[in-house]
């Protein structure tokens, strides 16, 4: 699994004018699967972004987790992410999962969220989604589970 995840101050996913998610400081994580992505990958990918220190301490050094801070959790399904772009004009998806076991997989992520992690909002897999956000800083960094679930 892929994900971009973004310090933030505020961000929210709407769809059909209606905010499905919102949150105010934390992260704000774009998430992909691809094809041959199991549970195990999204197992690691959660403890990553849960735990991965991008928030400043007394000292203004990125010291602090998601968890240290207490702060919100905003995950979203971004199919586009797991796009091959190394040739042409043209985004390939070979390495995407299909529609079903992304949104399974997805569907996954969420329940082990819930499950782990109180401060957590989702963006809705398949929708014609508008995601705003105020990246704080702008700290962004891209996290994959490799090959080591294979």
């Amino acid at each position: 699994m892929l994900t971009i995840i973004q310090r933030v101050t505020t961000a929210k996913v709407t769809v059909n004018n209606e905010i499905i998610g919102q949150i105010g400081k934390g992260i704000m994580a774009l998430v992909a699967v691809e094809r041959d992505d199991g549970e195990k990958d999204a197992q690691r990918l959660l403890e990553r972004i849960l735990n991965y220190r991008i928030f400043a301490d007394d000292n203004d050094r990125m010291n602090l987790s998601l968890r240290d801070i207490d702060g919100g959790l905003l995950l979203v399904p971004q199919f586009t992410l797991a796009a091959d772009t190394n040739s042409g004009n043209r985004p390939s998806f070979t390495p995407a999962a299909s529609p079903e076991k992304g949104q399974q997989l997805f569907g996954y992520l969420q329940q082990l969220a819930k499950a782990t992690y109180p401060h957590v909002e989702f963006g809705r897999f398949g929708a014609d989604m508008q995601v705003a956000l105020i990246n704080d800083g702008p700290v962004t960094f891209t996290l994959k589970t490799t090959d080591q679930f294979k």
